[in-house]
């Protein structure tokens, strides 16, 4: 069978694919490292966001939301200064604020995961396509996302992130319909 060829030889990119990417998940601790590694991929590559998810993992103590809710501007600049991570301080900031805001989500729909999924009535939308190319950057679905989560204050949210980030959760499966990961072939 044919696999999808983004990955290419890339090692962490090829396992995230395999493992991860498109496989439906409900863990709002999971869903906050995605939504957080996602935001930092904005202009750059996803294999570098990939090669630097350990040192995101230890700098936001495994993105735990109450933690990560907590940190002062001061533990920002230590973590831009000491950490493994992308050191943009306004994308670092994010990850405080989206945690705030998925905390009053929670608090709203009883779980970050219930108020995304509730957008495909709970259901991964599985796509058929051939190819990678045909697999577009943004739909109305990821704007009506991204437009909702930045007005609860959500950073780093734009739509093409926000199609990227449900496929990262599972909320949508992009295998080409000929990959062994695609959810027909499983």
């Amino acid at each position: 069978m044919k696999t999808c060829l983004w990955p290419g030889d890339n090692q962490l990119m090829r396992a995230y694919h395999d493992q991860e990417w498109c496989v439906p998940n409900h863990d709002d601790q999971y869903i906050f490292e995605m939504l957080t590694l996602e935001g930092a991929q904005s202009g750059l590559s996803w294999s570098i966001v990939l090669a630097k998810r350990e040192g995101y993992k230890k700098a936001f103590h495994n993105f735990e939301l109450e933690y990560c809710s907590s940190l002062t501007d001061e533990d920002l600049e230590t973590i831009k200064e000491r950490g493994y991570i992308i050191k943009h301080l306004a994308k670092l900031q994010s990850v405080r604020d989206n945690a705030k805001a998925i905390l009053r989500i929670q608090e709203e729909f009883g779980s970050f995961a219930n108020y995304l999924w509730r957008y495909v009535d709970f259901k991964p939308l599985i796509n058929q396509w051939d190819t990678d190319a045909q697999i577009p950057a943004e739909t109305a679905l990821s704007k009506q996302i991204s437009k909702d989560l930045k007005k609860r204050g959500f950073k780093f949210v734009g739509p093409v992130t926000m199609y990227s980030f449900m496929q990262a959760i599972g909320i949508i499966d992009d295998h080409v319909r000929t990959c062994p990961y695609h959810t027909s072939n499983r």
